[in-house]
């Protein structure tokens, strides 16, 4: 497991976004022990109070939950979570500006669509 610190988000933020991608490839399954906050502090150099931020942020979300004395754990429906939430920030970054340019240009939805389509076939 190798993180790549980008500089442009917050180390703890990536520390979060990589717990959330393990949990929707299920590396991480419901109800299964998480690494623990100095384990990710070792295995990344970082300090631990950064590596507590990001778990933390995923307890806050109610996608970690935390097992007093022995760690924390992945919520029951973590994954459905972390979907749909990814999906309003999916459309709020990429399909409303796309909708809005292809308003601006005149494109029609069907040509989108075929566009869309086109990307697909040259992708797979």
């Amino acid at each position: 497991m190798k993180i790549m610190m980008d500089g442009s988000t917050p180390i703890y933020v990536q520390i979060a976004e990589r717990i959330e991608d393990e949990i929707l490839t299920g590396a991480l399954v419901e109800g299964e022990q998480v690494p623990s906050t100095n384990q990710f502090a070792q295995f990344f150099q970082i300090n631990p109070a950064t590596a507590g931020k990001g778990i933390n942020l995923l307890v806050d979300q109610g996608i970690l939950y935390k097992r007093r004395g022995i760690g924390m754990f992945v919520a029951a429906g973590a994954k459905k979570q972390i979907i749909e939430k990814r999906k309003k920030h999916f459309s709020k970054t990429f399909l409303i500006p796309m909708m809005k340019e292809a308003v601006k240009l005149g494109i029609p939805l069907g040509d989108i669509k075929g566009m869309l389509d086109d990307i697909k076939e040259e992708e797979a």
